[in-house]
């Protein structure tokens, strides 16, 4: 099993940054690939960005230029530091961690972004 502890979220104004990251424990393996997902009120969960064990990352369309993906293999740690966010980055934000056949997810942790 493998347990994901996210960070607080938070209530921001629109074009400021905050940072989330999310630590990974329990039956780590050395490839993996980690990420966060998103969903809004009466939406489905989207994918905003993902990093793999070997540093590869892919993003959202919508939060390309804005929100940047690292990683900590060491601490195995996954962090996602988004800026200029708007009203519409409001979401709850789910950390995940992939190994093939199994996917494991946070808790989630309300970002809200006001106009």
């Amino acid at each position: 099993q493998v347990q994901l502890v996210e960070s607080e979220g938070g209530l921001v104004q629109a074009g400021a940054s905050l940072r989330l990251s999310c630590a990974a424990s329990g039956m780590i393996f050395s490839i993996s690939t980690m990420g966060w997902y998103r969903q809004a009120p009466g939406k489905q969960r989207t994918l905003v960005a993902t990093i793999t064990s070997g540093g590869i990352t892919m993003y959202a369309d919508s939060v390309k230029g804005r929100f940047t993906i690292s990683r900590d293999n060491a601490k195995n740690t996954v962090y996602l530091q988004m800026n200029s966010l708007k009203p519409d980055d409001t979401a709850v934000y789910y950390c995940y961690y992939y190994v093939p056949l199994r996917t494991y997810w946070g808790q989630g942790t309300q970002v809200t972004v006001s106009s």
